[in-house]
């Protein structure tokens, strides 16, 4: 039985596959009207990188981009100015005692600017653009995977200050580095304990429940049972994929249209910060899925000390505001 409705006391769930738990704490909601804040201010277009005016400020060569009908470039791929991996020194993971493990860290960080207008979000692109975008991302992680020695290419979108953005202009990232990271690992291992994908499963019962949002003829998406954010929303495709760098052109598509909708209703919430992260594991039976994590709580010192997550707000109550039942 999944449990649906309004929660009438708190509530601990777990993680669908992993053994995260969260607690979903429905007294201190709020309507979503109430998360409205001040817009965060952008940054001028004067002292901002990724506008065309200020091509002396951005790293040499240029990795990749597409350029529009008039040969000025709409999407641009540039290395990250401080990067966090860099492509060169000893990849191999050493331990020389049994506490100090160490490796140079080895790998690729890019920046993917999706748009050169300034104060442009990703949602209020066309979808043609969009489309672009999510190819670009498939076209760059094809090209660093080339690179054996790494061990994992992280896709991501940091929008606002809260969420990690530096640069208010609208950009995703690529981190590709020497390491398997744990969290991957850990969904990886809990998917295996399964007779087949249960990703593939959850699809077919979040579609029809009270945290239903979206649908379209390759993509769902639901607020996941276990929230971890208030109104964090899953994207998965319908077609069993380990990796975004499997899907077709028409499965490119309805993801952009769906990213587009969701990303728009989102905004009524005065644009806030938020993460937008891509889960690939090509080579394994997985199920590739994109998780939108809306920062409009703070974590305080009990998610620091247990790793349990309070969330004020319950995905049903959140699935009522992407479908637009609430305001």
């Amino acid at each position: 039985m999944v449990p649906e409705g309004k929660i009438k006391m708190p509530e601990l769930r777990k993680d669908y596959v992993t053994e995260d738990y969260v607690i979903i704490a429905t007294e201190r909601s709020k309507r979503p009207s109430d998360f409205q804040h001040k817009k965060e201010k952008k940054s001028p277009k004067s002292k901002c990188p990724f506008c065309p005016e200020n091509e002396n400020m951005v790293p040499k060569p240029i990795v990749d981009e597409i350029k529009d009908n008039k040969g000025k470039w709409m999407i641009r791929v540039i290395k990250n100015k401080f990067p966090a991996v860099k492509p060169k020194g000893n990849p191999e993971i050493q331990t020389h005692n049994k506490y100090y493990a160490f490796a140079d860290a080895y790998g690729q960080h890019e920046v993917v600017i999706e748009t050169p207008v300034h104060g442009k979000e990703l949602e209020d692109l066309p979808l043609e653009h969009i489309e672009k975008v999510i190819e670009m991302y498939i076209k760059r992680l094809k090209e660093i995977s080339k690179d054996k020695k790494i061990k994992y290419a992280a896709l991501f979108k940091n929008r606002g200050k809260d969420a990690g953005a530096s640069i208010s202009h609208s950009h995703s990232q690529i981190i590709a580095y020497n390491l398997f990271p744990t969290k991957i690992q850990k969904k990886l291992d809990a998917i295996k304990k399964y007779d087949k994908c249960p990703h593939c499963e959850i699809i077919e019962s979040e579609k029809n429940s009270d945290r239903r949002c979206y649908e379209n003829k390759d993509f769902v998406a639901f607020t996941p049972y276990a929230s971890s954010f208030p109104f964090e929303l899953w994207y998965l495709p319908k077609r069993h994929l380990a990796s975004i760098t499997e899907m077709t052109g028409e499965e490119i598509k309805s993801l952009a249209e769906m990213l587009k909708q969701s990303l728009n209703k989102l905004d009524k919430i005065e644009y806030p910060a938020f993460n937008i992260d891509f889960y690939n594991i090509p080579g394994e039976n997985f199920h590739f899925h994109i998780a939108l994590s809306p920062r409009l709580a703070t974590r305080a010192g009990f998610e620091h000390i247990t790793d349990t997550i309070i969330n004020a707000e319950s995905p049903e109550d959140a699935a009522k505001f992407y479908r637009g039942e609430t305001e």
